[in-house]
């Protein structure tokens, strides 16, 4: 089971509620009711900030505040046989997934709409990080990391929850280190921030803007030989067929997001002896979109690593349809990225 995601239908019927009570403000008309997404909330002390979760473009509804009072909390989840079963994934807005070394990939869980108790296996960071982490100002929950990471995500400014810190336990029946939970509502009162409202970390649109494309139901995402992530469209969104994800709580993916990336070496050893890779998230190249079962092809551009992604075609600006997206960020020179109809 899937958990229940919000339709490409159903998501133009939610942002043509929001337009109806731009609309209604404009005439005059009634307050909207508690169950209705307003247009704009605002923040004390500022101008009025757009009605959608930053990390999903959807439109926030009910008594939901977009200006959360803690940061976006970015999980770093291992991503091999060992973490079998993945906890959290199905509640993440987002997931970056991102090679580490040995040819194997590790998960960036992005949380911000909902916050749940438990996550993980939690394992560490890398110098990737900072530029998947930056463009949102998130804060990191993780296992802990080498010297020369820890130094580098120090520097960028990026804050961190690792082991030792409130709502860190391990799992005795799992083996180490593959059973180092965390439960975010623990660490999001630890990271408490005064509310506001993240960037946006994609360009969001709508359906009805995004390309025709062609058609592309399975994807195969190789990175570098070691890894490879596949994907199937069942006709509402994308399913993993690899994934380690807990029955029933796999991220319900509505796009698929490649970059190539360009990956370089981040200068030190793991403990198995392993040189350890550094993907470079800024610059640019290609981009491949699979939405509803069909690939459009254009260029990502990011201009530092603080910068966010921006998208485009020969035809200009590319957006991302609103919803929930996983990102493969699969080397430019030895990954490559396969898809059939």
């Amino acid at each position: 089971m899937r958990r229940a995601r919000l339709t490409s239908t159903s998501t133009l019927a939610a942002l043509a509620v929001v337009a109806s009570l731009v609309l209604a403000g404009c005439g005059g008309g009634s307050e909207p009711s508690d169950d209705e997404a307003p247009a704009s909330q605002k923040v004390a002390g500022a101008e009025p900030v757009a009605a959608t979760w930053p990390l999903t473009g959807l439109p926030v509804s009910g008594d939901d505040e977009v200006a959360q009072e803690h940061p976006v909390l970015v999980t770093k989840m291992d991503n091999t046989y060992a973490s079998a079963p993945q906890v959290g994934l199905g509640s993440a807005d987002l997931v970056v997934e991102e090679l580490v070394e040995g040819g194997l990939t590790r998960l960036a869980a992005f949380y911000y709409s909902e916050i749940p108790d438990l996550v993980g296996p939690v394992r560490s960071m890398r110098a990737s990080d900072i530029g998947i982490v930056s463009p949102v100002d998130g804060t990191m929950v993780t296992s802990g990391a080498a010297g020369q990471t820890i130094a580098r995500i120090r520097g960028a400014g990026i804050p961190f929850f690792a082991e030792g810190s409130k709502g860190f336990a391990r799992d005795s029946s799992r083996s180490a280190p593959y059973n180092l939970f965390a439960n975010l509502a623990d660490v999001s009162a630890e990271s408490a921030i005064d509310a506001t409202r993240p960037d946006d970390y994609l360009p969001w649109g709508s359906e009805d803007d995004f390309p025709k494309g062609q058609p592309a139901k399975r994807i195969a995402a190789v990175f570098g030989g070691g890894h490879t992530t596949n994907w199937t469209y069942d006709g509402n969104g994308y399913v993993n067929e690899n994934t380690y994800a807990a029955d029933g709580d796999e991220f319900p993916a509505d796009t698929v997001l490649v970059l190539r990336v360009t990956v370089g070496d981040a200068g030190y050893l793991d403990p198995a002896g392993n040189p350890v890779p550094e993907t470079k998230l800024e610059g640019k190249g290609e981009a491949m979109i699979f939405h509803g079962g069909r690939l459009v092809r254009g260029t990502w551009k990011k201009t530092g690593l603080d910068a966010s992604i921006t998208l485009s075609t020969k035809a200009g600006r590319l957006d991302v349809p609103a919803g929930h997206t996983w990102i493969e960020l699969v080397p430019a020179a030895n990954g490559n990225v396969t898809f059939a109809k």
